[in-house]
């Protein structure tokens, strides 16, 4: 029998990938599966790791003995701004697979936009026969990436190699090779650039609501696609959907697509699900690789059993 302390999982994926993905998972510990009713009322105070992603509220007051958490996702906003949390390490997930799906998303919406998607997917549903003329192509259009870590880092890269002219934003100065990259004295510099405006950014006190009229009416007019284009993979809480409806409707924006929102899932009722030059994807863009996270936290008990310093850590203070 194992003498190492539980591992508790909290996660609220689907089910059945949880299930599968635990069947291999964390073989030389116990673990606690907080999905299964049979631990509804466990005694979690010899839980030594969690693994959470939006878990019950109880969870961090009846896992006492806890020496660190372990994000299901990129993001760690759900745990900061939620949970009264001990002073304990927060380790963000960080994975090639994470990494990929995201820079995937980015660049089909880049290039979807760029070659006329949705007015050809219009055509379609009419029977139109129509080529649209004067198509630019990718190295006409410069994509503005805001938010400069991993993903965003991984996704500038990508969408150079398609050949799209690419910047950066970020708040504090980052250097990437072959980009130009401002901060947070440049925004309007940078946004007086783009073309298509991609929200990489986490949130936090500095980044809430930071998409709003005043900010798309910064964006480049003049651009080759006929107005500018905005992407949200990033955090729904950083941008102000109102306004964002609005600018997409007087032509402030010409369309955007949007993987995030304020609430989720999207109201029913949300003018967005309708509206022609919108695409809507359901929080999917990178979605969690169930064993993928689960082998991220291994390797980062590994290191920390060994008396290594655990890696991705959450700066509480920023906020990511």
């Amino acid at each position: 029998m194992s003498e190492k302390r539980p591992v508790v999982v909290d996660l609220r994926f689907a089910r059945e990938s949880v299930v599968n993905a635990l069947r291999s998972a964390f073989p030389d510990r116990p673990v606690i599966d907080m999905g299964d009713p049979a631990h509804a009322d466990r005694d979690l105070s010899d839980a030594e790791f969690a693994v959470v992603w939006k878990p019950d509220p109880a969870l961090f007051r009846r896992a006492t003995g806890l020496t660190a958490i372990f994000s299901g996702g990129a993001g760690v906003d759900h745990i900061l701004s939620a949970y009264e949390l001990p002073d304990l390490p927060i380790v963000r997930f960080v994975d090639r697979s994470l990494t990929d799906r995201m820079s995937e998303w980015v660049v089909w919406q880049c290039l979807h936009h760029l070659r006329n998607g949705i007015a050809y997917a219009g055509q379609q549903q009419h029977r139109v026969w129509h080529e649209i003329a004067d198509q630019p192509e990718a190295r006409d259009v410069t994509v503005g990436v805001m938010g400069l870590g991993v993903l965003g880092a991984d996704a500038v890269h990508k969408l150079k190699i398609i050949g799209f002219n690419v910047i950066g934003w970020s708040r504090r100065e980052k250097e990437i090779d072959g980009v130009e990259t401002f901060d947070a004295n440049g925004l309007d510099a940078f946004l007086g650039r783009t073309d298509i405006l991609v929200g990489l950014l986490p949130l936090t006190d500095d980044t809430r609501g930071i998409y709003d009229r005043a900010l798309f009416s910064k964006l480049r007019r003049s651009g080759p696609l006929g107005g500018p284009i905005f992407l949200n993979a990033g955090r729904g809480g950083s941008q102000k959907e109102a306004e964002l409806v609005e600018c997409l409707k007087d032509g402030t924006l010409k369309a955007a697509s949007l993987d995030v929102f304020e609430k989720e899932p999207l109201d029913s009722d949300s003018p967005l699900w309708s509206m022609p030059n919108v695409i809507v994807t359901p929080h999917a863009a990178a979605a969690s690789d169930v064993r993928a996270l689960f082998r991220h936290v291994e390797a980062q008990i590994g290191l920390f059993e060994a008396g290594k310093p655990l890696e991705f850590v959450v700066d509480r203070t920023a906020g990511y």
